[in-house]
């Protein structure tokens, strides 16, 4: 019976829009009642366009497109914020900002992290017998208690933050060098000059600076290595896991490949893709010879692509957002492109992710989530859900480049995207658009208007009849987020929780790779 239950939540969630792709959707007999092994991958800054699956001009995922084919995509899914700690701290929590309280990112200085009091999907599932790790960046929190060997996670390899927080001595792309500069001197960041003012970036394995400065140029070949042998000892173990890999693909600096090969020609960002999707292939590829009737493997990304990096960023596809363009204006909460596919067109978030795994893996939440009850307690297919058209509601949260953090100033509606504030952000040529706001808000159809060039009149028919609507749902969840718990940051910087293997070196040096 309880077999029969799981797989009818299976096929019922599967269509939801959170399962990217599923390897081999099927339990074997020899399988039947064992909880799910669960593998995250998570780009960074990857754009809607950047896959094959999706657009057409780009021909360097070969390895994630074949995924799609096999397994399912979603055309209409939803980071949960634009900003790097803001979105993995909701996909952990699956809470929103607001809830959470991690509205923007942490520094190298940072002495807090996601708040202690917060429950990690790697914590939920390690009390259920999960064997958890956690390889690449983690991004929320690096100092005592927020270490992610702290939050959930058995093992951990990886960097604390983004790879341009720290300097290397293979910078790549958009990326100054280290050695440090000498004391004294304390020149702007740029990539002219042969100094850098911040320390050497580290690699972790567990609580151990084991390279310091991280070679870049080999850290995607590292992460394939240490997930397979992740996965491998996992599966030999016989107890089930959760792999969560934060990539470095596809932020600045974008590196020299080893794990890609005949890149003769290729830009540097096309190179990239091609060694993100060599990556992923090669953690594919282990699941499928170790635990494939057993395993749900995700792919997406993080918040989109980082426009202001011009050729070394990633492509939005048609979701230019093309009326922002024109006002030279760009968006404080970008645009969250549909993410990938043709299968289902129901709209969802990452923040409904943690209950929906931890129902899978027979786990009941203490966390609350916006999606939670629709998740779980109502689980449909698409092809209803279609007929229906059940009332679908997201909220983009402000990241900072106008407005305040983490606040709900644009809102999804269906297929309807009310914008309250525009502006702030850095565009591709250096312009910044003024802070504009938006009262009453402005209002583009989806349906008919992907690239959202042109919103609706405010005199029309159509936008009087959207409008309260959207300020009936606004009012609604943010009145309901007054009513929760809601969690306090610690957002204080302290120069003396840097990482550093050898601070009696310049730039923390430290050679002592696995």
């Amino acid at each position: 019976m309880t077999w029969l239950f799981l797989k009818a939540l299976l096929v019922g969630v599967s269509f939801l829009g959170c399962f990217y792709p599923l390897v081999d959707f099927y339990f074997s007999g020899e399988t039947r009642g064992q909880k799910p092994n669960f593998v995250i991958i998570l780009a960074d800054d990857m754009g809607w366009g950047d896959l094959g699956a999706n657009w057409a001009e780009t021909k360097d995922t070969a390895n994630l497109d074949k995924m799609a084919a096999e397994g399912m995509r979603f055309m209409d899914f939803h980071a949960a914020a634009s900003t790097c700690s803001p979105s993995r701290a909701s996909l952990l929590t699956g809470r929103l900002g607001l809830r959470n309280g991690v509205t923007h990112n942490f520094a190298v200085t940072s002495v807090g992290g996601l708040p202690l009091n917060e429950t990690t999907l790697a914590e939920v599932l390690q009390q259920a017998g999960y064997v958890t790790g956690m390889i690449g960046k983690w991004h929320l929190g690096h100092h005592s208690s927020y270490h992610p060997y702290f939050r959930g996670f058995d093992y951990y390899f990886g960097i604390p933050y983004s790879h341009d927080m720290g300097c290397t001595d293979t910078p790549g792309y958009n990326h100054p060098p280290c050695p440090a500069c000498p004391q004294g001197e304390r020149p702007a960041r740029s990539t002219d000059r042969d100094c850098y003012t911040d320390v050497a970036l580290p690699l972790y394995e567990n609580l151990s600076i084991v390279e310091q400065p991280v070679n870049l140029s080999s850290l995607a070949q590292k992460y394939a290595e240490k997930a397979t042998q992740f996965i491998q000892r996992a599966s030999t173990s016989r107890r089930p896991f959760l792999l969560y890999v934060g990539l470095a693909h596809m932020h600045v600096p974008l590196t020299g490949t080893q794990l890609s090969a005949d890149l003769r020609g290729r830009t540097p960002y096309a190179a990239g893709l091609r060694e993100m999707d060599s990556l992923v292939g090669q953690i594919k590829d282990k699941v499928d010879c170790t635990a494939k009737e057993n395993t749900f493997l995700w792919f997406i990304g993080d918040n989109g692509p980082w426009a202001q990096k011009c050729e070394l960023a990633g492509s939005v596809g048609p979701f230019t957002g093309s009326w922002q363009a024109r006002q030279v204006c760009w968006t404080s909460s970008p645009p969250w492109s549909p993410w990938p596919g043709p299968a289902c067109p129901e709209a969802d978030a990452s923040t409904a992710w943690m209950p929906l795994r931890c129902s899978l893996a027979g786990r009941r939440l203490g966390t609350r989530s916006l999606l939670s009850s629709r998740w779980l307690g109502n689980c449909r297919g698409c092809h209803e859900s279609t007929r229906a058209r059940k009332k679908q509601v997201l909220f983009h949260p402000s990241s900072g480049a106008a407005g305040e953090y983490g606040a709900l100033q644009t809102v999804r509606l269906e297929h309807y995207k009310a914008f309250f504030i525009t502006g702030g952000a850095k565009a591709c040529d250096g312009s910044v658009g003024p802070e504009q706001h938006h009262e009453p808000p402005l209002i583009f159809n989806l349906e008919d208007d992907v690239a959202e060039a042109v919103p609706l009149e405010r005199s029309s028919a159509e936008y009087e009849r959207v409008l309260p609507r959207v300020r009936e749902v606004l009012a609604s969840v943010l009145e309901d987020i007054a009513r929760d718990n809601i969690s306090r940051v610690d957002y204080t910087r302290d120069p003396s929780v840097t990482p550093c293997c050898n601070p009696h070196r310049i730039a923390c040096r430290c050679q002592t790779t696995p």
